[in-house]
């Protein structure tokens, strides 16, 4: 069960709620489920009983327990629990993750497009240009402005001319209708943008633009870094490295099969952690899975608020996901082991993990190289 199935499977327990009369509350348009802030609390979580809660005149935990026990027995969820002031907490089944991996696998570079998701009620008048604030309230309509003749405005900076392309994919992507029916108008690229680009390269100038938050500063290093202390160099190297997994396996003769990646098998090496590597192992590949599966809602959290550098931070957490769990359980055999079907299914979560990585830099327009 991926993040948005879940959410269409809690939003049918309140819409059966409210049907049986069991609550008097307008259904809502979407449930949001996110991961849980704390290790042990589930998969996901969601706060909808604390929405609901004012409109119906309950409690919110006693909201949460109605819709915890509609929701108990639903197909790939183990374990619903109330948790706090009326959160519910979601345990899914063993399944989830494979078929996650397998999700993921089928779509390829399809993978958060606008086929999995789709950002509803955002028309194009909502959709603001680079530089304008998603939260501001629209303007009230005095009718058409007085013809002053065109106004060039300022010349747009490299920031303007690189978001604007990205934000236009980013929305297409998530399914956002943009601006002018998507018909960009034409901007010349500014020198410093050529300048930019001579100096430290396409990738690198664009992550260094892309990086930084709308309202914060660009910081412009004197050269790119090609090592994994620089966080685009990171991110492109856990993409080639997962690629190049799979030209290993192959040279071995397997292949890759989603399934249960399990704990570190016999005669591997678990790093730090306990003994026998159970809680670091968990825990990494709980980290990297919710990765995986919150890319198409971080996508689309980048086209409502118009801001990409939520998906260049979705990137480098997932590269650096990926690292963790890579060394806690290695998708490759050690030593003189023989392939397992546990290597496989690490091999297909691993594949996975590149897919996503390779799908988000091609998104923001940087290459995702098989070699580095």
């Amino acid at each position: 069960m991926t993040p948005a199935e879940l959410s269409r499977t809690v939003l049918r327990s309140v819409r059966g709620a409210v049907e049986e009369q069991e609550l008097s509350v307008p259904v809502p348009a979407r449930i949001v489920v996110q991961p849980p802030p704390r290790p042990g609390c589930g998969d996901y979580a969601s706060n909808v009983a604390l929405q609901l809660a004012r409109q119906a005149g309950r409690p919110a935990r006693e909201v949460a327990e109605i819709l915890r026990k509609r929701l108990i027995g639903s197909a790939g969820i183990t374990r619903v629990e109330i948790a706090g002031p009326g959160f519910l907490n979601f345990t899914l089944g063993d399944g989830a993750q494979a078929a996650l991996v397998r999700e993921v696998l089928a779509q390829g570079d399809r993978y958060g497009d606008r086929s999995l998701r789709s950002v509803r009620g955002v028309g194009a008048g909502d959709v603001a240009g680079p530089g304008s604030s998603p939260d501001r309230e629209p303007a009230p309509d005095r009718g058409p402005a007085p013809d002053r003749g065109p106004d060039p405005g300022p010349a747009p900076s490299a920031r303007d001319v690189v978001v604007a392309e990205v934000l236009a994919r980013i929305q297409a992507a998530a399914g956002v209708a943009a601006v002018d029916g998507g018909q960009a108008a034409p901007v010349a690229t500014p020198p410093d943008l050529t300048a930019l680009i001579a100096r430290l390269g396409v990738d690198e100038a664009r992550w260094v633009l892309l990086r930084p938050a709308a309202q914060d500063p660009v910081r412009v290093p004197e050269r790119p870094v090609q090592r994994e202390s620089n966080p685009r160099f990171r991110v492109q190297y856990a993409a080639a490295r997962a690629r190049a997994l799979r030209r290993y396996a192959q040279e071995l003769g397997f292949g890759s099969e989603p399934g249960d990646v399990g704990a570190p098998a016999r005669g591997e090496a678990v790093g730090e952690g306990p003994s026998d590597g159970s809680v670091s192992a968990a825990q990494s590949l709980q980290t990297f899975h919710t990765l995986l599966a919150t890319y198409p809602s971080a996508i689309e959290t980048a086209a409502r608020l118009r801001a990409p550098d939520r998906v260049v931070r979705h990137l480098e957490a997932t590269a650096d996901a990926f690292f963790r769990w890579h060394d806690v359980c290695p998708p490759l055999p050690v030593g003189e082991q023989k392939p397992l079907a546990v290597h496989r299914a690490r091999l297909a979560l691993a594949e996975a993990g590149g897919t996503v990585l390779a799908n988000g830099l091609r998104l923001l327009g940087i290459s995702a190289p098989e070699h580095l």
